[in-house]
C-alpha cells in the first residue's frame, strides 16, 4: 500500500507531527529510530525521523594535501565512527522510500534544517522537489496549520545553507591540513592542530583581549570614605573621585576630618525603564549561562529539548519580534493555568497585550516564546523553561520606575555622597520575578543644612583592574556584534575552541597554545585570523539567501582566496612549523604540570607509558622516596584548571573528550566526591590501578633502570635493583 512520507529532523518531532496529524493515535513502528504510522482522512502516511544531517562533506580523492576542493556528499555514518548511530535511520528512510507515493519534508525550518531535507531527498529518496511543512512550535495547531498550508523547499534557503557548508569545510580541512603538516615537517611528529573560518578570528579576538589582561600595569589610586550617623544607622558617604596623586589624598582626608558633616544638596530622580526585548538565541544563551551557569552548548541542547517537547518556539532565530498572528491572550491564559504564573497572567489579561520588540529580524522564525503547553520536565528544563516563559511575560509588562536619590555632604570642604535606590513603580519586574532583582537602599528624608555626626573618616589603598576576562555568555553578544558566526554556531565554535585546548575556564583564559597559535597566524598568514574576510563571505552565504548572489560566484571566490593563503602558508610552512612545534612542546609541558603535590610538596605530572597507552600522574619528587601517584582518563586532553578539591584538595583537571562534553574532576579516584560513579567492585579496582600508578611512575623517573624499561622489561628488575 502506498503512503505520505513525512521526514522529520529528529525522532521527537517525527512523534509529534504523527500524534498532531493522525485520526486516532499513531503506531510506533520499532523501539530505536522507530518510525509512526498514521491514517487522516483515509490516507495512509508515515513519518520518519532522520537525525540531524544523514550526510557530510568528504574529500573524494586520496592524501592529505592542502588545499582540499574535490569534495562529496557521504553517508555521515561512513565517515564518521561517532556517528555510526545515524545508520539505522539512513536505512530506515532508505527502505520507506520505496513505496512512498509523495514526500512532506517537515525538518527545522532554517537553512541547516532545508540542507538536511534537501539531502535526504536527493540522496535518498531520488527526488528533485517535495512538499515543505514550516512551523516555528510544535504545538499541535500549529503543525496543523503547518500540514494545511504547505510550501515548497526554499531554493534560496538550500544553496545558501550548502554554500556555508562548502565554505566552512574547505575553509577547515584545508588550514587544519596546513597547520599540521607544518609541526609535522619541522618536529617529525603528529599533532592536529585546527583552525576554521570563523573559529580563526574568534579565537584572535580572544588572545588579543588575553593579551591586553596579561600586559595589563595597575596603577595605584586611593578613595575617601566617610561613616555618617543617619538615625540609629550608620552610613557610608563615598568621596567618588579616585585619587591618584597620595600626597592630594592625604591632604583631602586630613581636612574632612571633623566631628560633623552638613548637607549641602538634594537630588532626587526617577528613571523610567522600558520592558525587555524578546529572546533570540544569543540574549537567551548569555542569560542562561548568567543565570545558571549552562555552557551555550548545553544551553542550546536543553532549549531544542524544550521546542521538541513542544514548549517554546524554535530556539534558533536572531529575531527580537514575536509573530503577530500568534493569540498571545491564549498563550498567556494557558501560562496562568501553571501555579508559577497564575498571578502574573491574571495582571496581564486585565489591559492591552502590546510587546516591546526590538529591531532585529529573522525571514525564518519568531523570537523565542513559550507556546502555553506544559509538560512534566527535568530540572534543568524547567529553569530554562521558567527563564524563558518569564521573559516573555515581562516584554508585556508596563515600564518599570526607579528612583535615584543622592545626598551630598560637606566635611571640612570636601564633598562626599550618600546615594540610594529604590523601585517607585515595579511594572514589568514583578512579571520577571527573580531575573529582575534590584539593589533596594533607602535613604531617610534628610534636609538641607542637617548635620551628621561623622563616626570614621577612611582613606583607601587601591589599584587600577585589568579588562575582566569574557564568560560563556558575554562572549557570544561579542561575536554577534561583530557578525563572527551565525545564530547557530557560535555556541559550537565556542566549544570547538574549547576541545581544542585552547581556551579553559568559565571566565575565558587563552591557553598558551591558543595565544602562540594567534600570534603565528596574525604574523604570517593574517588572512586566516581576519574578522572583516569572515563577515565578507558571512554576508556572501545571506546574500545567496535573499537571492542577491549564486551559490557558484561566492564558493569561486572563497577557492581563490583560500588558494592564494595556502600558497602564501606553504612559503613560510617550514618557519610556521618551527614556532608551532616550540608552541605545542611548550604548552604540553605546561600541561603535563598539574599541581603541588600533598605528601612532598613535589610537582604532579602527566606521564604516558607508551608500551601500554595508559596515562598517569607521577611526582616529581620520586627520587626522595615520594610514591604518590593517580590513573588518568585513556583518552581526551587533559588541562589543569589551578583549583583543588574542596574535600580530598587534589588538583582538578579538566578532561575533554572527542565528540564530548568537558568535565572536570579531581585526581583522587577515591575521593567521596566520585561516590556516585563507582559501585564497591570498581572501587577497589580503581584503587589497584592507583597503586600501580605510583609504580609506573617509578619506572619512568629511575634512571638505573631507565633502559630496560624503555625495553617493557618488568618491574621486578627495579625492585631487585634498589631492594633495600
Amino acid at each position: 500500500m502506498s503512503y505520505t512520507l513525512i521526514v522529520t529532523e529528529k525522532p521527537t518531532a517525527a512523534k509529534a507531527v504523527a500524534e498532531a496529524l493522525a485520526d486516532s493515535k499513531p503506531t510506533k513502528v520499532g523501539e530505536k529510530a522507530a518510525w509512526y504510522e498514521f491514517t487522516k482522512d483515509n490516507k495512509k502516511f508515515i513519518t520518519v525521523p532522520a537525525v540531524g544531517h544523514l550526510f557530510t562533506l568528504k574529500q573524494a580523492d586520496k592524501g592529505w594535501f592542502y588545499p582540499v576542493f574535490n569534495v562529496e556528499w557521504v553517508p555521515s555514518f561512513k565517515a564518521n565512527k561517532f556517528a555510526a548511530f545515524s545508520e539505522q535511520y539512513y536505512r530506515n528512510i532508505e527502505e520507506l522510500a520505496k513505496d512512498a507515493k509523495e514526500v512532506i519534508i517537515a525538518t527545522d525550518y532554517d537553512d541547516e534544517g532545508e540542507v538536511i531535507g534537501f539531502n535526504i531527498l536527493k540522496f535518498l529518496l531520488g527526488r528533485k522537489d517535495a512538499s515543505r511543512m514550516k512551523f516555528s512550535t510544535m504545538t499541535k495547531e500549529e503543525l496543523h496549520d503547518s500540514y494545511a498550508h504547505m510550501a515548497k523547499l526554499n531554493k534560496n534557503l538550500i544553496e545558501s545553507g550548502l554554500a556555508r557548508h562548502y565554505l566552512d569545510f574547505y575553509w577547515g580541512i584545508s588550514l587544519t591540513r596546513a597547520l599540521t603538516l607544518a609541526v609535522k615537517a619541522s618536529a617529525k611528529r603528529f599533532r592536529i592542530l585546527s583552525t576554521g573560518r570563523v573559529q580563526g578570528p574568534v579565537l584572535h579576538m580572544l588572545a588579543k583581549h588575553e593579551k591586553k589582561i596579561k600586559a595589563f600595569k595597575p596603577d595605584p589610586f586611593w578613595e575617601l570614605q566617610l561613616h555618617v550617623q543617619v538615625g540609629k544607622k550608620t552610613l557610608i558617604a563615598e568621596h567618588g573621585k579616585k585619587l591618584w596623586k597620595k600626597k592630594e589624598a592625604e591632604t583631602a582626608h586630613k581636612k574632612s576630618k571633623v566631628k560633623n558633616a552638613a548637607v549641602k544638596k538634594i537630588d532626587k530622580k526617577v528613571m523610567t525603564q522600558a520592558p525587555p526585548r524578546p529572546y533570540n538565541t544569543t540574549s537567551m544563551l548569555a542569560d542562561i549561562y548568567r543565570y545558571f551557569g549552562y555552557s551555550p552548548n548545553q544551553g542550546l541542547s536543553i532549549a531544542e529539548a524544550l521546542y521538541q517537547a513542544g514548549l517554546i518556539s524554535y530556539p534558533r532565530t536572531s529575531s527580537e519580534k514575536l509573530p503577530k498572528d500568534i493569540n498571545f491572550k491564549k498563550i498567556i491564559t494557558n501560562l496562568g493555568k501553571q501555579k508559577n504564573y497564575e498571578k502574573e497572567s491574571k495582571e496581564l489579561l486585565v489591559g492591552d497585550l502590546k510587546p516591546n520588540e526590538g529591531s532585529k529580524t529573522d525571514a525564518a522564525h519568531p523570537s523565542v516564546y513559550p507556546t502555553g503547553v506544559f509538560k512534566r520536565m527535568g530540572e534543568k528544563q524547567q529553569k530554562v523553561y521558567d527563564l524563558i516563559t518569564r521573559r516573555f511575560l515581562a516584554v508585556f509588562g508596563k515600564p518599570a520606575k526607579r528612583e535615584s536619590h543622592k545626598v551630598t555632604l560637606d566635611a571640612g570642604g570636601v564633598a562626599f555622597t550618600l546615594t540610594g535606590k529604590k523601585t517607585v513603580e515595579p511594572g514589568w519586574t514583578s512579571l520577571y520575578g527573580k531575573y529582575a532583582k534590584r539593589e533596594e537602599v533607602i535613604l531617610p528624608n534628610l534636609k538641607l543644612k542637617d548635620t551628621l555626626p561623622v563616626k570614621k573618616n577612611d582613606m583607601l589603598s587601591k589599584e587600577t583592574q585589568p579588562p575582566a576576562r569574557f564568560s560563556q555568555g558575554s562572549v557570544l553578544k561579542e561575536m554577534e556584534s561583530r557578525g563572527l558566526g551565525t545564530k547557530a554556531t557560535r555556541a559550537q565554535i565556542l566549544q570547538i575552541l574549547y576541545s581544542r585546548g585552547y581556551l579553559i575556564g568559565k571566565s575565558i583564559e587563552v591557553t598558551e597554545l591558543g595565544s602562540q597559535l594567534s600570534g603565528i597566524l596574525e604574523k604570517n598568514v593574517p588572512d586566516v585570523i581576519s574578522e572583516k574576510l569572515t563577515r565578507h563571505f558571512e554576508e556572501m552565504t545571506d546574500s545567496i539567501q535573499t537571492g542577491k548572489a549564486k551559490r557558484e560566484d561566492v564558493i569561486n571566490e572563497v577557492k581563490t582566496k583560500l588558494e592564494k593563503i595556502c600558497n602564501d602558508f606553504r612559503k613560510k610552512e617550514k618557519k610556521v612549523g618551527d614556532e608551532l612545534t616550540e608552541a605545542v612542546i611548550a604548552t604540553q609541558d605546561k600541561q603535563s604540570k598539574l599541581g603541588e603535590c600533598l605528601k612532598c610538596k613535589g610537582m604532579l605530572k602527566v606521564h604516558k607509558n607508551w608500551r601500554t597507552g595508559k596515562r598517569f600522574v607521577g611526582c616529581s619528587g620520586y627520587p626522595k622516596g615520594c610514591r604518590v601517584g593517580f590513573p588518568l582518563p585513556r583518552e581526551g586532553v587533559i588541562i589543569s584548571t589551578d583549583k583543588r578539591c574542596d574535600k580530598c584538595k587534589q588538583p582538578i583537571i579538566q578532561v575533554q573528550k572527542a565528540g564530548a562534553r568537558p568535565f572536570r574532576m579531581c585526581l583522587d579516584p577515591t575521593c567521596e566526591t566520585k561516590k556516585d560513579w563507582l559501585d564497591k567492585a570498581k572501587l577497589k579496582k580503581v584503587q589497584a590501578e592507583s597503586r600501580k600508578s605510583s609504580k609506573e611512575a617509578e619506572k619512568l623517573r629511575c634512571k638505573e633502570c631507565k633502559k630496560q624499561f624503555k625495553t617493557a622489561r618488568s618491574l621486578t628488575i627495579h625492585e631487585k635493583t634498589h631492594k633495600k
